[in-house]
């Protein structure tokens, strides 16, 4: 007999070696309005099959958990598969990324023609067949060599370059009725689980809708994204034109030498993107019927703000402009005064964290031609100081204001939006590690943040990760909702970034002890870097916005 310590309800109860944790589930009476998903082992996430073999704390996990969505949201892409290959077996599905609440897919029927929407009327009714016979997810573990001969025989190329560059002996795969695909991760135990979801004909793709966050019965709200998805078809250009579709193609690149181009190119790509920002700011701010003055960015945290601030200003200075800049972080209200989180801590993301009529009076003041002393903020002390800077505009200057309420209306209400040029920046990660496993943009800057917060002393890996869910739910409440409203946005991934943040992020997320909460998502990070081939950092100029991050930076 094994004892196990379940920690929803606090208690432990004895069970049979070898049950399952679906089995163990149903033995602890707790609230459970959805059904449990996943559960979390000693704080490592693990699948309702696994089998217990000793004694192990476990907490039970239902939709609306993070590890619960990524379980049923790879099991719903898998869904989705399945439907298309029973319908259109030399078809191809690439899931490009989440946009709009849901998947943006792509599909290649295989037959020359176009998808349409029949096709996914049929896909769709295929699909509920499969939820309505409940068919399991079979696990399936295999040496990596034969999983390779299986996988060229299928003709999956992504995942043959993905498993030959990713150092694994064994690797576990899954099977649907037959049809078997290869995921990073955990699935649900059957179809059957996937009560909620969508797939619609968008933008000559599929869109694969999935469950609300906090209402799983329901399906998240739509919500149209035309300039996010420019973006990514931007990327995917640069992507395309590289040859350079997924991770295994990266990986390859890299060793066969080529990691000083891939980063070299995608430094000029955003070089190039920066230029072309600093050329219409130009071209508006030299109208003479209404001349721009006022530029102002913005992005969720780790997206790179202050370096791309600081590379922007340097091209406008190309252009004959003088660029005059101050951060909102300086216009915070003292600690004391700062709004606080439900459980009593600080709420640092909060639109009232900024003494927005404060500064607004002074960028009214700096726009009539006055000069204004600007406080700097001191976050040792937690107070807003003045230490006489001093800033003016005259008749060639732009001002720039940076920070992640930028784009808030409510901030510069009394200028007229046409005197603002707005720029959102985003790390929209345009690759994914095979065609069926994107990247969560959310991991990108993740891992940026625990390299940068570790490398600075501001916070241990753990202290990150546990503070990650309330930046999450803040950027989802004050930065996003206004993204789409920016007159051009800025991606600040590229290709090689992974592997470069790898040799600096292994080491960090190694001294997350085990016996805590944020043990898993150290856990599900470590697994989900060694997929990418290591790069060193030497490559990686002074300037860019990853040396914000990684330190050794000119800017």
């Amino acid at each position: 007999m094994v004892k196990i310590y379940c920690k929803n309800t606090g208690t432990s109860k004895e069970f049979v070696e070898g049950t399952s944790l679906g089995d163990i589930s149903r033995e602890f009476e707790f609230d459970k309005p959805y059904d449990i998903l996943a559960a979390k082992v000693n704080n490592v996430a693990q699948g309702l099959r696994f089998k217990v073999y000793h004694s192990l704390d476990v907490e039970f996990l239902d939709y609306r958990t993070y590890t619960g969505r990524n379980f049923y949201c790879r099991s719903l892409c898998f869904l989705l598969y399945k439907g298309i290959k029973d319908l259109f077996p030399d078809s191809r599905l690439i899931i490009r990324r989440p946009i709009s609440k849901g998947y943006y897919c792509s599909v290649d029927k295989g037959n020359g023609s176009e998808i349409t929407e029949a096709d996914v009327e049929a896909i769709r009714a295929r699909m509920l067949e499969i939820v309505d016979q409940n068919v399991p997810f079979r696990r399936h573990e295999a040496r990596v060599e034969d999983a390779i001969k299986s996988f060229t025989a299928l003709g999956a190329t992504d995942k043959v370059k993905l498993l030959e560059t990713c150092g694994d002996v064994y690797i576990t795969y899954y099977t649907l009725g037959g049809t078997a695909d290869y995921y990073y991760d955990e699935l649900v135990p059957s179809a059957g689980y996937l009560k909620t979801w969508s797939v619609s004909l968008y933008r000559g793709g599929v869109l694969l809708r999935v469950p609300d966050r906090h209402h799983p019965e329901d399906l998240a709200p739509f919500r149209e994204q035309p300039k996010t998805f420019g973006v990514f078809q931007e990327s995917h250009r640069w992507n395309s034109i590289m040859e350079l579709g997924n991770v295994g193609d990266v990986n390859e690149a890299i060793l066969s030498g080529k990691a000083s181009d891939l980063i070299q190119i995608a430094e000029a790509l955003q070089e190039k993107k920066i230029v072309q920002i600093a050329e219409e700011i130009e071209r508006r701010h030299n109208d003479p019927a209404n001349p721009l003055r006022l530029v102002l960015i913005t992005g969720p945290t780790s997206s790179g703000k202050s370096t791309f601030c600081k590379r922007l200003s340097i091209q406008l200075k190309a252009c004959g402009i003088r660029p005059v800049s101050f951060s909102t972080d300086d216009y915070f209200v003292n600690r004391l005064d700062t709004p606080k989180l439900p459980d009593g801590s600080f709420d640092f993301d909060n639109f009232d964290t900024v003494d927005h009529d404060y500064l607004q009076k002074d960028l009214l003041k700096l726009l009539s031609g006055e000069e204004v002393e600007v406080p700097e903020f001191n976050f040792v002390t937690g107070l807003r100081e003045f230490n006489g800077k001093k800033l003016s505009l005259s008749d060639r200057s732009v001002l720039l204001i940076e920070g992640i309420h930028a784009l808030n209306p409510k901030l510069t209400d009394k200028v007229p939006d046409d005197e603002k040029f707005k720029i959102f920046i985003n790390t929209i990660t345009s690759i994914s590690l095979d065609f069926h496993n994107c990247i969560p943009t959310s991991d990108n800057r993740l891992l940026r943040r625990i390299v940068r917060d570790f490398r600075k002393g501001a916070f241990t890996a753990r202290e990150t990760i546990s503070n990650w869910p309330n930046v999450r739910r803040s950027e989802v409440r004050w930065i996003y909702p206004f993204q789409e409203e920016a007159d051009v946005l800025f991606n600040s991934a590229y290709l090689a970034e992974f592997a470069v943040l790898r040799s600096h992020a292994e080491r960090i997320l190694a001294t997350v002890p085990k016996n805590c909460k944020e043990y898993s998502e150290a856990h599900r990070l470590l697994n989900f870097l060694h997929y990418f081939v290591p790069v060193s950092d030497r490559e990686i100029p002074l300037n860019s916005l990853m040396r914000g991050f990684i330190g050794g930076g000119s800017l």
